[in-house]
């Protein structure tokens, strides 16, 4: 489980955080939904600890990540796979080797068994026979869908997506949502999706919750039945 708890964050005078709680149970996936540029990102970079916050706590598994030691939040980070809006693909990288970075990086596993690894998430994306491409030479969506087999490299416990449908087109869109909830049958994974399309919200999320003027409120079955 990771409690977000009473997070508050300002820059300057703008408040973006005000006292934001919430849960993502085992297995459970929860989704913030609001428009561009009212702090999504920011939640997400907080709740990794990628940000300092004014106040408030982030626990993961009983461990607070404001009290941690570096080392202990290396090893929280490793838990979890993060997909970017933007991708953050390395464009000198072919798929291969942006896939496969996590676990040179992080792992002791032999050339042989990460070519496994990389081949077998590739298939698990849908994107099998991509490996040798450059991403200057993928869709959008295809860039998206490598950045989501990159997550899943280290076999992380939670999941986070940053606007995983913005910029794609209808049949891409769909295409991604039905991947995000294959991965949560598939591997149990809890995680958080942070996104200003309702549908997707709809489609993928246990929970939804609106971020507004800093407050997080959450969605009842009826509220989600007005907006559409």
């Amino acid at each position: 489980m990771i409690r977000v708890e009473n997070l508050s964050k300002s820059f300057n005078s703008q408040v973006v955080l005000d006292d934001v709680s919430f849960c993502i149970d085992d297995g459970s996936l929860v989704v913030v939904l609001g428009p561009s540029g009212t702090g999504k990102s920011v939640l997400l970079k907080s709740i990794l600890g990628l940000m300092s916050v004014d106040s408030g706590e982030v626990i993961f598994d009983g461990k607070s990540i404001q009290n941690a030691t570096a080392n202990e939040l290396y090893e929280i980070r490793k838990q979890v796979g993060f997909v970017f809006q933007g991708t953050a693909l390395f464009d000198s990288m072919n798929v291969a080797e942006n896939i496969a970075l996590p676990l040179r990086e992080h792992t002791n596993l032999s050339s042989k068994d990460i070519r496994e690894r990389v081949c077998h998430l590739l298939e698990v994306v849908g994107m099998e026979g991509k490996a040798d491409l450059y991403p200057q030479s993928l869709s959008g969506g295809m860039k998206r869908l490598i950045a989501v087999a990159r997550a899943l490299a280290l076999g992380p416990r939670y999941l986070f997506y940053d606007e995983p449908t913005t910029g794609l087109d209808p049949i891409m869109t769909d295409r991604v949502v039905a991947l995000i909830k294959d991965l949560k049958k598939r591997y149990k994974n809890s995680g958080i999706v942070v996104t200003h399309d309702l549908s997707t919200a709809k489609a993928v999320g246990d929970q939804i919750y609106m971020l507004k003027k800093g407050k997080i409120t959450k969605l009842t079955k009826i509220e989600k039945e007005l907006y559409d």
